[in-house]
């Protein structure tokens, strides 16, 4: 099994787009392909009529570049060209250390999408929320341009700034924001006792790091208070990161040589079984990082919070603590990223990450498109989510991989149908208020809630359940 990560070291990848790839380390080996004869000769032509005739001199190798980039593109919103910058930022990213704004973003209808400001970053304090849609890169429209170019523009040398129009669809407002550039470290993993004696741990993100850290941070929870009667895992607003880290992370709350999650695609090496072993989540460390971690943490009663920004790695460990009945899922529906991408290396300079397999919960369940629902669906707030409906997960970008085990035709037209109405109804609200109250309402505009604080709702219900309480529950049809 060690061998298996020599030659096909799964990484996944989450902190840049939102999404879970993995690395394939070795090169990818020449098929047979037969080329159609036609489309290559129109390619062609097309190649050689630009050369001749627009309206300025283009290089050979940026017209063959933006070629491929726009075949692997057209495949679906995860599958991407990679250049030598790109690759190196991605692999930057699992390190959990790198110089930008702290900002884990996607695309949507052309622009880019904050998926999670990164806690204590400069976007979190800057005031940016997810789901916030970025127009302009200080003067440079966002509209055509590539995720790969957007994310480079964003980083820089810490200290410099950059402005940020952002439009936020919950206010119906388009502002800027500058953003002083810094070095971006990333906490994966914290952990505190609340009251009653319930833990709290929140993950962040998936990293090298991810699992020791959260053995450690286990370990002290049991030493500082040996009467925990509960845990809660956090996992909302939690982009993805390395699939390792997702075993890990269930396996620690798991029995040993559990399933935890399968891979099915196209090609043998796509179809994978992992297992809550060490061979599966150590990374870097030797040994087994989980050894230490207290045996009651496999039986404390436990809950998993997720939201619709819990995405890739996110999901596939509530899927699986769901799935084996040891975690109630509390929150509201997850993202839907259940695919696998895969980088392979083409050239010294350039790789391609493209989509190879869809993953599934240890019951077979596909995570692609539906998400993990919530056993207990729960709002964010107190007085209800009533734009949850505008915020856009996997199943409503256009060219996403569909669900292959059922029909995704109704959870698209219902979600359409909600979003309308939502959209209808703040704009009628809206036109019956005067100049005077449309500005009152964007300074009282609502501050995310702060995970983990005393006025985190969910995080209230998630206590109130382990205790025994009462739970109020989600008033939306649509989780």
């Amino acid at each position: 099994m060690r061998q298996f990560f020599k030659n096909f070291a799964l990484i996944a990848i989450g902190l840049i787009a939102g999404v879970t790839a993995t690395i394939q380390l070795s090169a990818t080996a020449q098929q047979n392909t037969t080329l159609p004869l036609d489309e290559l000769r129109t390619l062609s032509n097309v190649f050689a009529q630009i050369k001749r005739e627009y309206v300025e001199p283009i290089e050979d190798k940026q017209l063959l570049t933006d070629a491929v980039k726009g075949m692997v593109s057209s495949l679906d919103p995860h599958s991407t060209f990679l250049d030598k910058k790109d690759f190196e930022e991605m692999q930057e990213q699992t390190t959990g250390k790198f110089a930008g704004l702290g900002i884990e973003i996607t695309s949507e209808d052309g622009l880019v999408k904050v998926m999670n400001p990164i806690e204590g970053s400069p976007a979190e304090r800057a005031g940016l929320q997810a789901g916030d849609l970025i127009t302009r890169l200080d003067d440079k429209p966002v509209r055509g341009m590539s995720l790969d170019k957007a994310v480079r523009t964003m980083r820089g040398t810490p200290g410099t700034k950059i402005t940020l129009t952002i439009y936020r669809k919950s206010e119906e407002r388009t502002f800027p924001v500058t953003i002083t550039r810094a070095e971006i470290k990333v906490q994966s993993v914290k952990a505190k006792i609340l009251d009653n004696d319930i833990a709290w741990v929140r993950v962040t993100s998936f990293q090298e790091r991810t699992v020791p850290d959260l053995a450690k941070k286990l370990t002290d929870l049991a030493a500082q208070d040996p009467k925990l009667k509960g845990i809660i895992l956090d996992l909302r607003n939690n982009g993805g990161g390395l699939l390792q880290g997702a075993v890990g992370v269930a396996a620690a709350f798991l029995p040993n040589d559990a399933v935890i999650v399968s891979t099915k695609g196209q090609t043998q090496d796509s179809k994978q079984i992992f297992n809550a072993t060490p061979a599966m989540y150590r990374l870097n460390e030797p040994g087994d990082p989980l050894a230490g971690v207290p045996e009651i943490f496999k039986k404390l009663p436990m809950v998993v919070l997720v939201n619709a920004y819990s995405a890739s790695a996110s999901e596939i460990v509530a899927g699986a603590l769901q799935d084996y009945k040891r975690a109630t899922i509390i929150g509201k529906t997850t993202f839907g990223k259940g695919s696998v991408q895969t980088v392979r290396p083409l050239t010294n300079d350039s790789a391609l990450k493209i989509t190879t397999a869809y993953y599934y919960t240890p019951n077979g369940r596909s995570i692609q498109a539906f998400g993990i629902k919530p056993d207990i669906a729960v709002d964010q707030n107190k007085d209800g989510d009533p734009d949850d409906v505008l915020i856009t997960r996997e199943v409503d970008s256009e060219k996403h991989l569909r669900n292959k085990q059922a029909s995704e035709e109704k959870l698209i037209a219902d979600r359409e149908k909600r979003r309308l109405e939502e959209l209808q109804r703040i704009e009628e609200k809206n036109a019956k208020k005067t100049d005077q109250e449309k500005e009152a309402d964007k300074a009282k505009a609502k501050k995310p809630v702060e995970l983990g604080s005393p006025n985190d709702f969910m995080l209230e219900q998630a206590v109130s359940y382990l205790n025994g309480g009462p739970v109020k529950r989600s008033a939306s049809k649509l989780e």
